[in-house]
């Protein structure tokens, strides 16, 4: 439901006026009566159905909703509907936490996220609750927790982490101990310690605990765990400076003790095999990731064989068949094994052990994913995707939403390069993770949403993942969580469509060999920009408060843009003063939503009308702001954008009124991209080629002139720097053996030393290529040189858009004018010899058409 509930209409209609109603009007011809509009009376609805409305929505939305009226807020504030809270995906802070108060007094369990939210829990009046998750909490401290505790007497599960919890000891967890004497469950991550004292008050304080983790932890006793005789389940996983000997002879004496998780330890196999003889209730020991054991397991297959009916797990075990063969008498299938709608009828034991084990599970599986130990290809291919699978159908919830960000982090071998495993992410398609994964993403869970995008977006850098997501019907699902009002959801499907707009050629790369492939299509490139309302919630987007959401939306939109039918369409629907509003507000940003906005431009501004409008609308002062960076990717990206709109002499006189022309004549000489050096001479060429003059002549005689230049000036200093330039590629020796041969190899050897290989993804247009070859007749030898020098790089045989260019050029009777560019005594050797080499081009192609 939208907020459009909350709205009260009032009109007439057959001389009465409606108040609180809903109107459904079915289309009709013109001038036909309103007999077919129907009234819902809202106020009308059962309790019932309204308060399962309520129950699908954010706090924030259900306080909003209980707003419209005085039986909904009375309904707004049932019991039923504040047992559970999730404060994770919003904004949460004592604020927020006296706000809801007044109905929190049936609170049971919260769900929250950050050490600032946990401080503001006690100003929620809970005093009944039961349960607290919450992760993100690296800066909880003693005393915030030692609060918490002491303001619910009766809290009964207690879940901190993944994060570690460094500024936490010993002292919070006797205070825990001491205020909670219901705890049933106690699982924290990265405790500095937990000493003697500390776990002996949970074993005389808590006589009811049974479900303890210490993951990750930096000191535990493992005498004093032995204390806690009401242990059942037990993990240490990650702890790293436990005593094995003494923990595996101590802990045989925890009479109620059924599973043990050492997982990501360096316990030895003598103390697995020490539990399992002497343990007696114990069944299950988990040792994913336990190296010792994993390579005593493959120097003896048969070490745990004798294992008294005790199933030890392992890397290399059959997890679904060591499962089953504990509780013999049920039957369940492989792919229900971890469903507890299978267990909890038949087997009690049987139903606690698979909810602890998937906690336990999705807990290291995402652990070992981040860590990328080497060695796990196959373990990943064979069994653990298919677990992470299996995981992402729990009924817990924080069992699905970890399984998905394990699925989104085990893909990923670089960050920075964004580089995918493509054996991984196609292992998920196979075994059906991208439904999964999209139903998940339209689950009414925000966090869940959140992780399913971002597995999403991770899994189809891949291009056959991304065609799977496409044709399961991803676009529709992911342009739907772009307009989230939450944060996270909106820039993860923005990322998601991001990667699915991303064709083949441009395989796993965001850099600029993909952003200037203009107008090279690809399937599902064009299939995002058909997706009825993809392009304007991207574009909306652009204006979020969040930085990173703007980020993913501009990139989603660069690489959008390399589609001529969306370029037209992202301007239709106000994209182009979106993205120049962006570009301008970005100038103290990050460098990545920099790159991407200028990357944005740059893909719009292919097209005459919207470079036109880029100009107009103030675009050019902030890429030549963004062209001063020293970071090579934005000052790249910017020169890109410049290029394009110096083509017509409009903006041409812009950047120089804006001082454009040191801009482009520093990229020009000192940058460490050849392809920004490249595209910044071009972008001087195109602005002094005699074409602005008289643009300039009018503006400088116009009243609404407000900046007067020494265009003069400017030209030689530009003309100056383009042969710098173009002279840095030549080679005397060589070009002079080039010159005197008549051998194909001679000007192959020059060819091969001055092709710039980015410049080959550069796609012009036909009237960008017909500028050159007029150039190629400018009275300026500087400009001969530099059109023939660019030619050569746009025909080279093997680039990707060498024959489109070669086709334009013959149409253009390029021929006519590169002889005498090759032959002319008054051009220098570099020229000549350029256009040579255009000449050759030109003959390989036209030879392979004609074959």
């Amino acid at each position: 439901m939208t907020r459009r509930v909350r709205r009260r209409t009032c009109r007439e209609r057959e001389g009465r006026v409606v108040r609180g109603a809903w109107c459904v009007v079915s289309a009709r011809p013109e001038g036909e009566d309103d007999a077919a509009a129907v009234e819902v009376d809202w106020r009308a609805l059962p309790d019932d159905t309204v308060l399962q409305l309520f129950a699908r929505l954010n706090y924030r939305d259900r306080a909003s909703m209980a707003s419209a009226c005085r039986a909904w807020r009375a309904l707004g504030s049932s019991s039923c509907l504040w047992s559970t809270l999730d404060l994770r995906a919003h904004r949460y802070d004592r604020e927020v936490a006296s706000s809801l108060a007044s109905r929190c007094g049936s609170l049971r369990r919260l769900r929250l996220r950050g050490h600032e939210a946990a401080e503001a829990v006690p100003a929620l009046c809970a005093h009944g609750l039961r349960e607290v998750v919450a992760d993100g909490c690296r800066g909880l401290t003693d005393a915030t927790l030692a609060v918490l505790a002491a303001r619910h007497e009766d809290l009964q599960s207690l879940q901190i982490g993944p994060d570690p919890l460094e500024r936490i000891s010993s002292d919070a967890l006797r205070h825990v101990a001491l205020c909670c004497s219901q705890l049933r469950r106690l699982r924290l991550s990265g405790l500095r310690e937990a000493d003697a004292d500390a776990v002996g008050a949970l074993a005389r304080c808590c006589p009811l605990l049974e479900d303890v983790a210490f993951l990750d932890c930096g000191t535990v006793d493992e005498t004093a765990l032995a204390g806690i005789h009401s242990l059942r389940f037990l993990s240490v996983a990650g702890c790293r400076n436990l005593k094995w000997a003494t923990a595996s002879t101590s802990w045989t004496q925890l009479s109620s003790l059924i599973a043990l998780d050492v997982s990501r330890t360096d316990v030895s196999p003598s103390a697995v095999s020490r539990l399992i003889s002497h343990a007696k209730t114990l069944k299950l020991i988990c040792t994913l990731n336990c190296i010792s054991v994993e390579e005593e397991q493959l120097h003896n297959p048969a070490v745990f064989s004798n294992s008294k009916g005790k199933v030890v797990l392992t890397i290399n075990s059959d997890i679904f068949r060591s499962f089953e063969t504990m509780f013999p008498i049920v039957d369940a299938k492989e792919h229900g094994v971890f469903h507890q709608c299978n267990w909890s009828h038949k087997d009690k034991i049987a139903g606690d052990i698979t909810t602890w084990l998937e906690w336990i599970l999705s807990q290291s599986l995402l652990r070992i994913a981040e860590s990328n130990p080497q060695g796990m290809d196959g373990f990943w291919l064979q069994k653990g995707t298919t677990l992470l699978l299996r995981l992402l159908k729990s009924l817990q919830e924080d069992v699905q939403e970890r399984a998905a960000t394990a699925l989104a982090t085990f893909v990923v071998m670089d960050d920075e390069t964004a580089n995918v495993d493509p054996a991984r992410s196609e292992a998920v398609m196979q075994n059906g993770g991208i439904r999964m994964l999209l139903d998940l993403a339209r689950c009414s869970r925000e966090s869940a949403q959140s992780e399913a995008a971002k597995a999403i977006a991770n899994l189809s850098v891949n291009t056959k993942v991304a065609k799977a997501v496409a044709d399961e019907g991803g676009i529709t699902i992911l342009t739907d969580l772009a307009k989230s009002m939450n944060r996270l959801v909106a820039e993860e499907a923005a990322g998601g469509l991001w990667n699915l707009s991303v064709g083949e050629d441009h395989k796993a790369a965001r850099g600029l060999a993909n952003l200037a492939a203009h107008g090279d299509n690809n399937d599902n490139n064009a299939a995002v920009g058909q997706e009825a309302g993809a392009l304007e919630a991207l574009v909306q987007l652009t204006g979020s408060q969040n930085e990173g959401v703007r980020q993913e939306a501009a990139g989603a939109l660069w690489n959008l843009s390399f589609d001529d039918r969306n370029r037209e369409a992202i301007a239709a629907v106000g994209g182009v003063e979106a993205l120049v509003a962006l570009v301008q507000q970005c100038l103290n940003a990050s460098e990545g939503l920099q790159e991407r906005a200028a990357g944005a431009l740059w893909g719009l501004s292919v097209s005459e009308a919207n470079s036109i409008a880029i100009g107009q609308g103030g675009g050019v002062a902030p890429l030549l702001t963004l062209a001063r960076s020293e970071v090579e990717d934005v000052h790249e990206t910017a020169a890109g954008a410049l290029w394009n709109l110096a083509f017509y002499s409009g903006n041409a006189l812009r950047i120089v009124e804006e001082g454009g022309v040191p801009v482009l004549v520093k990229i020009c000489s000192s940058s460490g991209s050849k392809m920004a050096r490249f595209m910044s001479a071009l972008a001087l060429a195109y602005m002094f080629d005699g074409r602005m003059d008289e643009v300039a002549l009018v503006g400088a005689s116009s009243a609404s002139s407000s900046k007067s230049v020494n265009i003069e000036g400017a030209r030689r200093i530009a003309f100056k720097h383009i042969e710098t330039f173009v002279l840095t590629f030549s080679d005397p020796q060589m070009f002079s053996t080039a010159a005197a041969s008549s051998a194909p190899a001679a000007l192959s050897h020059v060819a091969e030393a001055v092709f710039i290989q980015e410049a080959g993804h550069l796609r012009c247009s036909r009237s960008e290529i017909g500028r050159f070859v007029v150039m190629l007749r400018n009275p300026s030898p500087i400009l001969r040189a530099c059109a023939a020098f660019a030619l050569l790089q746009f025909t080279i045989p093997g680039g990707r858009h060498a024959v489109h260019h070669a086709g334009l050029l013959q149409e253009a009777g390029a021929g006519r004018v590169l002889r005498p560019a090759a032959a002319a005594t008054t051009a220098s050797i570099e020229a000549k010899i350029f256009a040579r080499i255009v000449l050759r081009n030109l003959e390989h192609h036209q030879s392979g058409t004609s074959t």
